[in-house]
């Protein structure tokens, strides 16, 4: 990685052009100790592949209203997502978030819907629903904080 001294003018957040958060879920038989300050303790261990199946609809370029925190958002709520990854490593469900920016809360609420798509609350393909209809009471609950964690910013 580069460090170099920015202009005057540079704003980091108006001038950055993609963001990777990282959402991390424990689903071990034992709870963690040291690091349950940040990390989210599931209750079982979801579907992950029915969780991709579901991810599958959120990439690209949407208007993500329904997971969008802030019912009164009077800005553009299209957002790009460029990727979703799901990964499971041991004890530890990753879920990486890529993308050009993201609304108030909506990496923990795609977050709570993928993960009631992995428990069998909802089907993957009800994703697209959810979508289409831009209304935040249908999505997914909004996953708690612990465990989400801005990884990158690309300028």
């Amino acid at each position: 990685a580069e460090v170099k001294e920015a202009a005057d003018r540079f704003h980091a957040r108006y001038r950055a052009v993609g963001k990777l958060y990282t959402y991390t879920c424990y689903v071990g038989e034992t709870k963690p100790v040291f690091n349950r300050k940040y990390v989210t303790v599931l209750d079982g261990k979801p579907d992950v592949e029915a969780m991709r199946r579901a991810a599958e609809f959120l990439v690209g370029e949407h208007d993500f209203r329904s997971f969008c925190a802030n019912p009164q958002m009077k800005k553009s709520t299209v957002r790009i997502v460029d990727s979703i990854e799901i990964q499971q490593k041991k004890d530890l469900l990753y879920l990486n978030f890529h993308g050009t920016g993201f609304l108030q809360n909506m990496v923990r609420i795609l977050t709570g819907t993928l993960l009631e798509v992995g428990f069998g609350k909802r089907s993957a393909e009800s994703v697209q629903e959810v979508l289409d209809a831009k209304d935040r009471k249908l999505a997914g609950y909004t996953a708690p904080p612990q465990g989400l964690c801005l990884m990158r910013v690309d300028y």
